[in-house]
C-alpha cells in the first residue's frame, strides 16, 4: 500500500494510475496547419474517461485536431517538432505537461532534452519507480483527506442517516466518473450511486424527494449544494456534524471521497457565480 492525500492506495491501482497518466498512445492536440508542418497522422479517436481527464480534453478548443501518438514515434520526431509539439499543448490547454523544473529533481536532468527544455509530456519510460511519481502528483491536486480526525463519537452519530459516509470517506474511485453528487447520495444510503457518474437531473430529483430545504453546518445530514445563477448545480458535499463533512472535488481518477473541514470545503468552492444553498436529509 501507498499512501496518497492521507489515503491508502493499492498497488493494483497505482498501476492503473500509471496506465491512466501515460498510455501507449497519448493524443496531442494541434492545428491544421501543425499537423501539415509536422506530418502528423490524424484521427478522430477520442480519449476515453480516464484520458479525458488526465489531459483536460473538455477544455481543449473542439476546432483543433488530434494526433495520437506513441512514444516511439513521438521519440523519433527531429528535436524541433517535439518541442514544437508540447509547447502547442500548453498553449492548447491539454493537461499533463509540466514543468522541467518541477519535475527535474525526481526523474533527472534527461527530461530536458525530451521537447523543449523547459516542459514535458509523459511516457512509462519516466514511470518505472512509480511511488516516486503518483502519490506526489496527485497530492499536488487534492489536499489531504482528514477521515482519520473525525472523532469515533462523530462516525457514531451519522451511522443511521449517513450509514456508508465511514465507508466511503478516504477512498479514491476505480477510473473516472464518480463524482460529488453520487458521493452524496451514496452516503445517504443509495446503493451504487458512488459509482456513476451522476448527473444534474437525477440528484435533483434526489433532493426534492429525500431533503428539505434549509439546513445547519454543525449538524451531520446538511447537504450543501453550489448553484449558478441560472439554478443548474455544479457541485455538492454532505456535513457529518462537529464541523466536518465529505465531498469528492471533481468526476477524475485523481480525486478521492475525502473529508475536510466545512470550512475548508466552502473555501475551496468559492467561485465566482455560484450560490450555496443548504438541505436536510429527511430523518
Amino acid at each position: 500500500m501507498t499512501e496518497v492525500a492521507g489515503i491508502a492506495v493499492s498497488d493494483e491501482l497505482l498501476d492503473r494510475w500509471v496506465e491512466w497518466l501515460a498510455p501507449d498512445r497519448q493524443p496531442f492536440y494541434v492545428t491544421a496547419r501543425q499537423a501539415a508542418e509536422w506530418e502528423l497522422p490524424l484521427s478522430d479517436e477520442e480519449p476515453d474517461r480516464q484520458l479525458r481527464d488526465t489531459y483536460l480534453s473538455y477544455a481543449v478548443d473542439g476546432r483543433l485536431r488530434c494526433s495520437w501518438l506513441s512514444e516511439s514515434a513521438f521519440s523519433a520526431f527531429p528535436k524541433k517538432v517535439r518541442a514544437g509539439l508540447v509547447r502547442a499543448q500548453v498553449v492548447h490547454e491539454r493537461g499533463a505537461v509540466p514543468t522541467v523544473r518541477a519535475w527535474r529533481g525526481v526523474l533527472g536532468d534527461e527530461i530536458r532534452g525530451q521537447a523543449d527544455g523547459h516542459r514535458f509530456v509523459w511516457w512509462k519510460s519516466l514511470l518505472s519507480h512509480p511511488v516516486d511519481v503518483l502519490p506526489r502528483l496527485v497530492s499536488e491536486y487534492v489536499a489531504v483527506s482528514r477521515h482519520g480526525e473525525v472523532p469515533a463519537d462523530v462516525w457514531r452519530g451519522v451511522e443511521e442517516l449517513l450509514p456508508r459516509a465511514r465507508e466511503l470517506a478516504g477512498t479514491f474511485p476505480d477510473g473516472s466518473g464518480p463524482n460529488c453528487f453520487g458521493t452524496v447520495m451514496a452516503a445517504a444510503g443509495i446503493e451504487g450511486a458512488e459509482s456513476e457518474w451522476m448527473q444534474r437531473e437525477p440528484f435533483d430529483r434526489w433532493l426534492d424527494e429525500s431533503t428539505t430545504r434549509g439546513g445547519r453546518d454543525a449538524v451531520p445530514g446538511t447537504v450543501l449544494v453550489w448553484r449558478t445563477a441560472e439554478r443548474a448545480v455544479q457541485h455538492a458535499a454532505i456535513t457529518l456534524g462537529s464541523g466536518w463533512a465529505l465531498h469528492k472535488p471533481s468526476q477524475s481518477w485523481a480525486t478521492p471521497r475525502k473529508v475536510r473541514t466545512v470550512a475548508e470545503i466552502l473555501r475551496a468552492t468559492r467561485t465566482a457565480g455560484w450560490h450555496l444553498q443548504r438541505h436536510t436529509l429527511a430523518r
